[in-house]
């Protein structure tokens, strides 16, 4: 079985799993199952409160899964997306709620550059970086903490990665009055992102 479809199968089954993304290591769970979302946050010692990301594998899907997303922001996204971003969006259905934590009128999303091995994945995931709450961010599987690889039912190796975080950018705004924040700095720059807004704006 390849690592996409046990990926997947791991996920439908309820699982949590760890998984290399374009990023750092991440856990992963199916985001519309609370059991396997409370499971995820106990694994990371995270509150419920603090919010995760939504993962998806094609900007098309993301798209398709927010249809409330008004025309200047969807613009925005095709052409931030795919990338090393953490997009934090407004949610005005509450969709995906489990991943909102205590704001469900937004949504954080993610959508990386392509991966080889989940090329295939097709379903959209809760992820959040596979470390304990604080602590660094995995680079490598064996920096993954023991306690949690002993306990997830799934673990994928892509090797090493690059290290550095998603940026997260916040257009939770940006449809009303162009306005966006860098909220945590990460793989890209201000200035990459500012030329990519700007000129929509323009």
């Amino acid at each position: 079985m390849s690592d996409a479809a046990a990926f997947e199968r791991c996920l439908a089954d309820g699982g949590v799993a760890v998984f290399p993304s374009d990023t750092v290591y991440g856990l992963a769970c199916d985001p519309a199952d609370a059991g396997a979302v409370e499971r995820l946050y106990r694994l990371k010692r995270r509150p419920l409160r603090k919010p995760s990301a939504v993962m998806f594998f094609d900007l098309g899907s993301a798209l398709e899964a927010l249809p409330d997303l008004g025309e200047r922001t969807r613009d925005a996204m095709r052409g931030l997306l795919p990338g090393g971003l953490t997009v934090l969006l407004p949610n005005p259905s509450r969709r995906l709620p489990l991943a909102c934590g205590d704001d469900p009128a937004s949504l954080g999303i993610r959508v990386p550059p392509r991966l080889d091995w989940a090329c295939a994945i097709r379903r959209p995931v809760l992820q959040s970086s596979a470390n304990l709450a604080g602590g660094a961010d995995p680079r490598r599987l064996d920096q993954v903490p023991e306690e949690i690889l002993e306990q997830v039912d799934l673990a994928v190796d892509g090797g090493e990665l690059p290290g550095t975080p998603s940026t997260v950018i916040d257009l939770r705004s940006y449809e009303e009055d162009r306005a966006w924040s860098v909220l945590r700095p990460g793989v890209a720059s201000e200035g990459d992102l500012a030329s990519v807004l700007d000129r929509r704006v323009r």
